[in-house]
């Protein structure tokens, strides 16, 4: 049986301001051609279909639309909800829309009702494990306490009870978002730290033949059949270097694995550019990225004037503008709490100011406007006391 694994679409999600709609399309429209070019038997989707609980109504007429479109072309399509979706809310409809092909699991009592599918060589179970919050579901799971990894095992327990039911040469297939032990995070994936434990064991997934896993957003193999599929677009820079794809599963008659990346569509390169302004307006070096999205790092041992103006007349995408001083006067690898322990607030902030302004000290007139500034504070501050007294 031939699967496609994706996930972590988050449709509705722009990129630093940028609009990402239509991009989505483009990766929408490619799932599709991919479907039909590769007979895939059935899509997987792991998770994250929204960006948000309350989708805006792009994103929703985006995800109305591929439904339609994967149903019209008969492929059947299990979709898991993620710990961004409302699981209330995409699952509205989802017994009726379960006639279409297309199967929206999102209840967790329903982990061990498998999605029946068959090839010529029997039978497949997909199991869809919607996000388990812990709080919400550990009561339905018959645990009193316990983090993602218990009730993701417990979960699990369950799927195992019902695979013993079947047929001996059923092949289980599991959808699950959850953060694996051994997978690689990036900076644009929301915590799902829950009692203390942030991530499961592979082993919680022994007993299946794959594993297809959302929520991490770069592609990764923890096992040949334990796999991230990644998100199709990048959702920050930490994810320049990630190659977008999508996973194309064999699924043989032993259960066995064979699984090919299938590159998703790149609306923009993205570029992490550092050094000093200078050095990026001219060096010939960065002319590939000059209709990248930039996300520049300057190391000017002094702020520059109008630093993102002239960034865009050479790199009009960029996004994201950081400055990290190198050779700064004052350097101090302490933390800031530590810097400022016992420091008057007078001294706080001209150290902020010095901070951002190497090289210039307060002059007489600024000095006069942080103290009677400071001064302003210090009174609203001691009325605030007497009204609440």
């Amino acid at each position: 049986m031939r699967l496609l694994h994706t996930s972590d679409w988050h449709l509705g999600r722009s990129f630093h301001r940028e609009s990402l709609h239509d991009a989505q399309r483009a990766f929408l429209d490619h799932l599709v051609a991919v479907v039909r070019a590769e007979r895939v038997d059935a899509v997987l989707v792991a998770g994250d279909v929204y960006d948000r609980a309350l989708p805006g109504l792009e994103a929703v007429a985006l995800f109305d639309e591929v439904l339609f479109r994967l149903a019209e072309l008969g492929v059947p399509t299990v979709f898991i909800s993620g710990n961004h979706d409302s699981a209330r809310r995409l699952g509205v409809g989802s017994r009726l829309i379960d006639r279409s092909g297309i199967h929206l699991r999102t209840d967790p009592d329903g982990c061990a009702v498998p999605v029946l599918l068959a090839d010529e060589h029997g039978p497949v179970a997909v199991y869809g494990l919607p996000y388990l919050e812990p709080a919400m579901v550990r009561e339905r799971f018959g645990l009193e306490k316990g983090g993602h990894d218990r009730v993701l095992g417990a979960a699990m327990d369950a799927v195992r009870a019902d695979l013993a039911t079947r047929d001996p040469g059923t092949r289980a297939v599991v959808l699950a978002h959850a953060f694996v032990t051994g997978g690689e995070p990036s900076d644009s994936e929301r915590d799902i730290t829950v009692g203390g434990v942030a991530s499961v064991p592979a082993g919680v997934f022994d007993g299946v033949h794959y594993a297809a896993l959302g929520h991490l957003h770069g592609c990764q193999t923890l096992a040949p059949h334990l796999r991230y599929s990644g998100s199709p677009l990048a959702y920050s820079f930490s994810e320049a270097d990630h190659r977008k794809t999508m996973w194309l599963v064999d699924l043989a008659a032993d259960g066995t694995v064979a699984a090919e990346r299938i590159d998703c569509p790149v609306p923009r390169r993205l570029a992490r550019l550092r050094g000093p302004l200078e050095h990026l307006l001219e060096h010939p070096g960065f002319a590939e990225h000059e209709e990248s999205w930039v996300r520049a790092t300057l190391t000017d041992p002094v702020r520059p004037s109008d630093p993102m103006e002239r960034l865009r007349a050479r790199f009009p995408h960029t996004l994201q503008l950081l400055f990290e001083p190198e050779g700064a006067p004052g350097d101090d690898p302490r933390s800031y709490a530590a810097r400022v322990s016992g420091r008057s607030d007078q001294e706080v902030v001209e150290g902020f100011v010095a901070h951002v302004r190497p090289g210039r000290v307060l002059d007489d007139t600024e000095q006069g406007w942080l103290l009677e500034g400071l001064e302003a504070v210090r009174c609203a501050e001691e009325r605030d006391r007497e009204a609440a007294r």
